[in-house]
């Protein structure tokens, strides 16, 4: 059931913050970067001097795209599409990522805090219901420092944090109160998988304290009247060939220990990509019998807002 409430009298979080709490959020992640700890790889290296650290980006941000984006789930595309900032780089090395060329390379090109500001404004001026950061963990100092400008001038739509999900206590601590929608993956249930398909060990505990806080800071998906998201936890999960991803102790997690009521995506678009190929267990797509037995383990588990429409219509249609 969704959780509809009215658009009427909606401000977005960062909006209610104190005078001068986004400024000084942003001065205080830069501070940060001196000895980074802004995502979970905790790097510390200076990269206001110039250092850089798994992320492989110093003190500017690199977008490599922005559009309104029309593919992403219907609470946040809506009819005039989800307003996505797609920054290059990562701090995970995914490698099935499908987006290689632009996370594991130096596409795009770096921006100043004036011009990232500039591109919301502009997504904004296009219509777009939602500003969307996507592989946002690793520059969390340069979009408050481009917000704050934002703000300033008239920035007046949702933000979303469209993570991998490696996130650090530090980076979420900073963005209490300014996101109002997050999005992470929730990759794997197990250690070894983590290490040996994005070369993050620790992921599957650091990511479940990242939810954790998430969820503390935004609860449930908030849907409005129109449809729209305006506030809340949104989860992707992206079902793996051989159930590598291990999908029963991931919903079984966000029911009993998130909410029953927690929105997740449960995404069938995997397929072989960047150097899936080294891997025989990764080099398929999962089969429609594998990506069904994920859907009934999600409602097994008593998960009550599962998106999984999207599949069933294009099997619908494959089979005639």
């Amino acid at each position: 059931m969704l959780d509809r409430k009215s658009t009427r009298g909606f401000i977005p979080a960062y909006l209610k913050l104190p005078p001068g709490e986004l400024e000084r959020r942003a001065a205080e992640a830069l501070e940060h970067l001196t000895c980074c700890d802004l995502c979970a790889r905790e790097c510390r290296v200076d990269r206001r001097a110039g250092k850089m650290g798994v992320c492989r980006t110093g003190m500017r941000a690199r977008v490599s795209s922005y559009n309104p984006h029309l593919g992403e789930e219907d609470p946040l595309r809506g009819w005039r599409g989800s307003g996505t900032i797609f920054f290059t780089r990562c701090n995970l090395r995914c490698q099935y990522c499908q987006n290689h060329d632009i996370s594991q390379t130096d596409a795009g090109r770096e921006v100043e805090p004036q011009e990232l500001a500039a591109i919301m404004l502009e997504l904004q001026a296009c219509g777009c219901h939602n500003i969307n950061f996507v592989s946002p963990s690793h520059v969390v100092a340069q979009i408050l420092a481009a917000l704050a400008l934002a703000a300033r001038a008239g920035l007046r739509l949702p933000l979303v944090y469209n993570t991998g999900g490696y996130d650090s206590m530090s980076a979420l601590k900073l963005l209490d109160g300014v996101i109002d929608i997050y999005m992470p993956d929730m990759k794997y249930a197990h250690t070894g998988h983590a290490r040996r398909y994005s070369v993050a060990r620790d992921y599957p505990p650091v990511n479940r304290a990242a939810v954790k806080e998430m969820h503390r800071q935004v609860g449930d998906l908030q849907i409005d009247e129109n449809g729209l998201a305006r506030r809340g936890l949104l989860v992707r999960h992206l079902v793996l060939p051989n159930d590598l991803a291990g999908t029963a102790e991931v919903v079984r997690f966000l029911v009993e220990e998130i909410s029953p009521h927690t929105y997740l995506n449960l995404m069938d678009q995997y397929r072989p990509a960047y150097k899936a190929y080294l891997f025989p267990e990764l080099n398929r797509c999962p089969s429609r019998r594998e990506y069904q037995a994920a859907v009934e383990m999600a409602q097994q588990a008593g998960l009550q807002r599962l998106d999984a429409r999207r599949a069933r219509l294009v099997w619908r249609m494959t089979d005639g």
